[in-house]
């Protein structure tokens, strides 16, 4: 378990580079005494590893800009890839104070080393789309909701993919979580798309979304908790965690009414990588202990496979096929 002494830690990601694990995480002064103010103010830190177990701390990657930006209040989850000519692309959620946090954007930042980080000048390179998306004030969700964007290669080689956390603007407002979709040739330039998943599937959110390809079936991991699940889900006890669904595609479609949870909501914002082993592993922060009361941290690897079309760890037991 990766925990920092002086901060709380929570969503985090991951990227591989000549053996060696970088993780990015979010993290917050433990000074604010209530683990709930942490988001605004949430910075970016950096650790290193060579087997996903034992981490090393080094210097932060990002924090907040200064005022005005559209992330002077606090930057959130994002994530790595490397450009065909070496260069490393971090594409993270910004929030300020213009809009007093409630919007989130999509800031870029790149780097040579992964450890020094300089940000795109011309500050966010998306928002969300009012053709598809919801946007503030469209109903009693408290936020505009356009964040935890995962970039990935498209598999044929046309361009790059962007899937983020969005709400549709239409249906009742508990249930208009979808996964958002935008598409780049160059990683600046970024063109929004369509959902690749419908609203109505029960989630106010799907919150980390990422996408892989496990034993040869594309999954799609996201995480949602029990409050931010549709009346419908929690009349009927449902409670949440990190959830999983197969499709026919990195980019689906994928029904994400028929998603199973994969843990419960003791772990959460859960990422999947390949060990150096070539495994599959889930991590995850620690959310809650028995109690209720936050915890942060990152987990031990925890293997996972699919098992009937069900992703599975060792920490769950089988669901039904999705």
């Amino acid at each position: 378990m990766f925990k920092i002494a002086n901060a709380w830690s929570w969503d985090f990601w991951l990227v591989r580079d000549d053996g060696s694990y970088h993780l990015f995480f979010l993290q917050a002064s433990r000074a604010l005494h209530d683990p709930d103010r942490r988001h605004y103010r949430a910075g970016i830190g950096h650790a290193v590893s060579a087997d996903l177990h034992r981490w090393t701390q080094i210097d932060d990657a990002l924090v907040h800009d200064d005022r005005p930006a559209f992330d002077d209040i606090a930057t959130w989850t994002g994530s790595v890839v490397r450009r065909p000519d070496g260069v490393w692309c971090m594409f993270y959620t910004g929030v300020g104070s213009d809009d007093d946090g409630l919007v989130q954007r999509i800031g870029l930042a790149t780097s040579a080393d992964l450890t020094t980080w300089t940000r795109h000048q011309a500050g966010a390179v998306l928002q969300a789309d009012p053709r598809w998306y919801e946007c503030l004030g469209e109903s009693a969700w408290p936020n505009e909701a356009w964040r935890d964007p995962w970039v990935f290669a498209d598999p044929a080689g046309d361009g790059w993919h962007m899937l983020l956390t969005a709400r549709a603007n239409h249906g009742p407002a508990d249930d208009r979580g979808v996964i958002g979709h935008a598409r780049s040739a160059d990683l600046v330039h970024w063109e929004t798309q369509p959902p690749l998943t419908a609203p109505g599937s029960g989630f106010g959110q799907l919150e980390v979304p990422q996408v892989e390809i496990v034993d040869g079936r594309p999954v799609l991991l996201f995480s949602c908790l029990q409050p931010e699940l549709s009346a419908a889900r929690r009349a009927n006890d449902e409670t949440g965690g990190i959830w999983a669904v197969t499709g026919d595609s990195l980019l689906g479609p994928f029904d994400t009414t028929k998603a199973q949870r994969v843990t419960d909501e003791s772990l959460y914002a859960g990422r999947i990588v390949k060990d150096p082993h070539d495994q599959w592993q889930l991590l995850a922060f620690h959310n809650t202990d028995a109690d209720g009361r936050f915890v942060g941290g990152l987990s031990d690897p925890m293997p996972v496979s699919l098992a009937d079309g069900t992703l599975q760890t060792s920490t769950t037991t089988a669901a039904a096929p999705c």
